[in-house]
């Protein structure tokens, strides 16, 4: 198969590169990463005015009509400028959610606003109990003669301190487990009733859980039909998870480029360590790891706009799980190699580093792909 890109692809792909590296040094981000947003506005501004922000949108919507080999190489891009903008939470999934479960009028109000960059949306799907079982909700929405009614807790959403719109799982009907019953709605973020409790995570963004108290909604807040939520937000973690494999990437590429420069500087017992064997070792071990990466994130961009099948689940899972398993590996060799500096906060490493670890985390480690994976192929 023919993996190149093409014209359009890479001339998309080289923007992002150009506008990450004009825009956005390790220096700039710790600054970003201070600020009430934890971003930067002007870049997110950038993005949108490039049309950056409309790639995986219709045109009809003033998007590019992109899929997932073009939201991998704005993906892989970022990753490797360590961006903290909301891209993924705003544009891959809650764009997605809108998308695919919003009506004519939902997708009217909000999607031209998402892919213009103008709106940025979160998703709040999980909560303290549910580790990374996205059908685990027990927010409850209560139907009543105005709309519905919200109360529980959603746990770690990254973005939703500055979003102005959350989409939110909430229950219907069913158990706390049931994938039946689940529904979704999409909620102005000032709406009364919402608490959110903001806070930093360990990759420099930040995020924040979301308390909600009889937060009253009308019906048009609902999100497709009552109770059917949970394919919608299978599938769209599962392009979710595609970018976040293209992310990695690009973040490994980095961690791989200041490991090797480290050991070409720095000398002992008179030379560059680099000379010395087992390091020479660790170093090919670790660009392995990076190359069987960027394979399963080129197959996981290939099927993230498949329609949903046991096939597209099975390689989802399995990239995950190998490039959760890839990013710990290089995170952990490179910080051996660099030694202490490879744990410091002013040193950059530290800092992909931790995105690595981050990513692992976020819709399912390598351990919880891994079962799912297996579970997958005993199932067919």
């Amino acid at each position: 198969m023919d993996f190149r890109l093409n014209e359009e692809q890479q001339m998309l792909q080289d923007t992002v590169a150009r506008l990450v590296r004009g825009e956005y040094s390790f220096e700039k981000r710790l600054e970003f990463s201070e600020t009430d947003a934890g971003f930067s506005v002007d870049f997110w501004k950038q993005l949108s005015e490039l049309g950056l922000t409309a790639v995986p949108f219709a045109e009809e919507l003033g998007g590019f009509g992109g899929g997932g080999v073009e939201v991998q190489s704005v993906m892989t891009e970022l990753g490797r400028g360590l961006c903290l903008e909301p891209y993924l939470q705003s544009i891959i999934f809650a764009g997605g959610l809108i998308n695919q479960a919003g009506n004519a009028s939902q997708k009217e109000t909000w999607l031209s606003g998402i892919a213009s960059g103008e709106l940025q949306a979160a998703v709040a799907l999980q909560e303290p109990q549910s580790f990374y079982d996205l059908n685990d909700v027990e927010t409850r929405a209560e139907k009543n003669d105005s709309g519905y009614v919200l109360n529980g807790r959603k746990a770690v959403v990254i973005g939703g301190h500055c979003a102005d719109i959350m989409l939110i799982s909430a229950r219907t009907s069913g158990d706390s487990r049931d994938a039946e019953g689940i529904s979704l709605f999409a909620l102005k973020a000032d709406t009364v009733g919402i608490e959110r409790r903001v806070y930093p995570t360990i990759d420099g963004s930040k995020g924040c859980d979301v308390t909600l108290n009889n937060v009253q909604v009308s019906a048009d807040a609902l999100l497709g039909e009552e109770g059917s939520a949970a394919e919608v937000i299978e599938y769209q973690s599962g392009r979710a998870i595609a970018a976040l494999c293209a992310e990695a990437v690009g973040v490994m590429e980095i961690a791989n480029e200041l490991t090797l420069d480290y050991l070409k500087q720095r000398k002992q017992f008179g030379v560059p360590i680099g000379k010395f064997q087992v390091l020479q070792h660790r170093m090919v071990d670790m660009m392995s790891e990076l190359e069987q990466a960027r394979s399963m994130a080129i197959l996981a961009a290939s099927v993230a706009d498949e329609e949903q099948s046991t096939d597209r689940r099975r390689v989802l899972a399995a990239a995950k799980n190998v490039i959760g398993r890839s990013g710990q590996f290089i995170s952990e060799q490179g910080i051996q190699s660099h030694g202490g500096i490879g744990m410091t906060w002013e040193y950059n490493f530290a800092h992909y580093a931790k995105r690595l670890i981050m990513i692992n985390h976020q819709l399912g480690d390598d351990d919880f792909h891994l079962e799912r994976y297996a579970a997958l192929l005993q199932a067919s």
